[in-house]
């Protein structure tokens, strides 16, 4: 099995206390994108592709928490949840996956594929006037910088088509109904997505990830996310 380069790890902000980062041999991987820019599905696929060659994988993603996501599902229903309160919950989801999933998983050298990272989080609380310090100081005071970031970038249009495809309707959540663009679902979605695209490409600009065209067939982008991780992980 041929093993990956080893890249040091290093926080964004101060940490998590008694982590020695030089235990930390595995990689993580981030990929970023809205509902419908067919994160999970290239996740799926690049899980197979590793595994196929010899890697051990493991996933995280936003709300799989076992300390917090059910509290979270719950309190989404009747679209009443507080901005403050859903950061809050979001914060409090990724900080346990952190440190009983991520940081364990790459402990024994796995590799953490991440569907969504703190960049998702601190896009939705930017658009929705979250205190930009207040939100960074949450999450980028205990975050992992990624040995990869890609965001698939892809355009409303074909979220909403995708979003038809797969669910036959659009999230209240995903639309930015709760901060009040428009009373149109669909209207409000396109403005939200957009607003979220231009947070991300500033924050693209600030962690130097890299942006991935979402808009072509999954095959396509497979095969870019393979040849650039190839590279990283010293796969092939």
């Amino acid at each position: 099995m041929t093993t990956s380069p080893h890249k040091p790890k290093s926080w964004y902000g101060k940490g998590i206390p008694c982590v020695n980062l030089d235990e930390l041999q595995g990689s993580l991987i981030v990929i970023e994108g809205a509902d419908g820019s067919g994160r999970s599905s290239q996740i799926a696929m690049l899980n197979d592709w590793l595994e196929g060659h010899g890697r051990a994988t493991v996933s995280m993603g936003l709300r799989r928490s076992n300390l917090i996501s059910p509290e979270l599902d719950k309190a989404k229903q009747g679209n009443v949840m507080g901005r403050i309160t859903m950061n809050l919950f979001y914060t409090t989801d990724f900080m346990d996956q952190l440190e009983n999933r991520i940081i364990p998983a790459l402990r024994a050298g796995f590799i953490v594929l991440a569907d969504r990272y703190i960049y998702t989080l601190l896009a939705r609380a930017y658009v929705r006037g979250i205190e930009r310090k207040w939100i960074e100081d949450l999450l980028l005071g205990v975050a992992l910088v990624p040995d990869a970031v890609f965001y698939l970038k892809v355009s409303p249009k074909n979220l909403i088509e995708r979003n038809f495809e797969k669910h036959s309707t659009l999230d209240y959540w995903e639309s930015g109904m709760d901060i009040g663009i428009s009373q149109d679902m669909f209207d409000s979605f396109v403005k939200y997505q957009r607003r979220v695209q231009t947070e991300f490409s500033g924050l693209q600009e600030r962690f130097g990830f890299e942006v991935i065209n979402g808009n072509r067939s999954p095959r396509a982008v497979q095969l870019e996310l393979q040849a650039k991780l190839a590279r990283i992980l010293g796969v092939g």
